[in-house]
């Protein structure tokens, strides 16, 4: 089964905690590592933004990712989230096993 990494990114520490934690309960991360703030300048409705950020690395699998992606719009605080999905094409064969059994759809 394929792994996952997702990015995306909260306007703060708390809002990353709660869906961190939304995203364990439900089962559709195995891990989520939340950084540390970080400046991003963006453009959005014509005008450039200066925001700080924490961005967050959530591990899932493609099977999830549905879910995952489905949770992540529902708690996320902003208007349209960077929700970027990338391959992991090599890891550990253990830590991708663990990622696999903490994200089965049955426990």
């Amino acid at each position: 089964m394929q792994k996952l990494l997702v990015f995306t990114n909260l306007p703060d520490r708390a809002s990353a905690e709660r869906l961190a934690e939304l995203l364990l309960e439900r089962g559709l991360a195995a891990c989520v590592n939340i950084l540390a703030p970080c400046r991003s300048v963006y453009r959005w409705k014509g005008a450039v933004q200066h925001d700080e950020e924490h961005p967050m690395l959530i591990k899932t699998t493609a099977g999830r990712y549905a879910e995952l992606e489905q949770a992540l719009r529902e708690g996320h605080p902003y208007e349209l989230p960077e929700i970027i999905a990338v391959p992991i094409e090599r890891g550990l064969p253990a830590y991708l096993d663990w990622v696999a059994s903490e994200t089965a759809a049955t426990k």
